[in-house]
């Protein structure tokens, strides 16, 4: 496996991230609460495709992840008063604690036993927050301070939440680059392959497991509480298994055995939701028209399929 990018992809990156930079002056062209909503589901996507594409591990609960960091950041930042950096903490160490739960209980079983367990230990984390009296139940907690990050920058400004939202993005995708390309990636990808043989050379797989679980789950509690920020809610649909389900057709249509490939399938699904909005229920209908299309047509994802082709050898003269 490649340690590094290519020039291209570098080059690529690069336009990417000036064009992101340059979202918040050019709000008649793009929406940068829509570009920031969008920048938050990227990285759930690319965080859960760390735990499916390269752990070989399928999880229908990682909405649990991504709701409760957005609940738990609210908590820290409504109803205790506390700075929004300390929010945004919160709600990833809680997504990591409970990954951890999560994982310890899964990691033993594989495939649809595996993904059945998640499902089930999801729907009673979104149980719990519809009972808690801090969470609004049906409504929501609403109205949830953006603040002060570290005491000077004024998030209520949607240019300086934009920022921090794209940084925190960033760094997280960056992270994620580097645990696929580090040796404890190359080990995972080993485990997912053949487990047996990995056991076999003295790897402790069930630790590189939940490794990798706990990871994910912090990754995706951070885009929560990011969200929680953004639009100062943290609803029950954030918790709610449509939105694993979501996740799951992000990282598919992306590619999910690529780094960055999910964040693709994360701009499509939102995008369709954003802009065919108005047709209501017909959204779902489109969306599944488009994965079925990607399905049959790009086994390995858009990414994985664009891989392909530059990749494809050129017939000679």
């Amino acid at each position: 496996m490649n340690r590094s990018l290519a020039p291209w992809q570098k080059a690529f990156i690069g336009v990417l991230l000036l064009l992101l930079l340059a979202v918040p002056w050019v709000p008649q062209v793009v929406y940068p609460v829509f570009v920031m909503k969008l920048l938050c589901m990227a990285l759930f996507a690319c965080a859960y495709s760390l735990l499916l594409g390269f752990g070989g591990m399928m999880s229908f609960g990682h909405a649990a992840f991504f709701g409760s960091a957005a609940y738990i950041t609210g908590l820290v930042v409504k109803i205790w008063g506390l700075p929004p950096e300390l929010g945004l903490l919160g709600g990833t160490l809680f997504a990591a604690l409970l990954g951890a739960v999560f994982g310890a209980l899964a990691i033993h079983r594989q495939g649809i036993y595996l993904a059945m367990v998640t499902l089930a230990l999801a729907q009673m984390v979104y149980f719990i927050f519809l009972q808690l009296p801090f969470t609004g139940a049906e409504d929501g907690l609403q109205q949830i301070p953006r603040g002060t990050l570290f005491g000077f920058i004024d998030l209520r400004n949607d240019t300086a939440m934009y920022h921090l939202v794209l940084l925190l993005t960033v760094a997280g995708l960056w992270l994620i680059h580097r645990v696929v390309r580090s040796p404890f990636g190359h080990v995972v990808v080993a485990i997912r392959e053949h487990e047996p043989r990995a056991r076999s050379l003295g790897y402790p797989v069930e630790r590189y497991k939940l490794t990798l679980f706990v990871l994910s789950a912090a990754l995706s509690g951070l885009a929560g509480s990011m969200k929680a920020l953004v639009f100062q809610l943290a609803a029950l649909s954030d918790v709610h298994w449509h939105l694993s389900g979501d996740v799951v057709l992000m990282a598919l249509l992306g590619g999910m055995h690529t780094v960055f490939g999910p964040a693709i399938g994360a701009t499509l699904v939102v995008g369709l939701q954003y802009y065919l909005d108005a047709f209501g229920g017909w959204v779902t209908l489109v969306t599944g028209l488009i994965f079925m299309v990607c399905v049959l047509s790009f086994r390995s994802g858009i990414a994985g399929a664009i891989d392909a082709l530059r990749t494809r050898p050129r017939p000679g003269p």
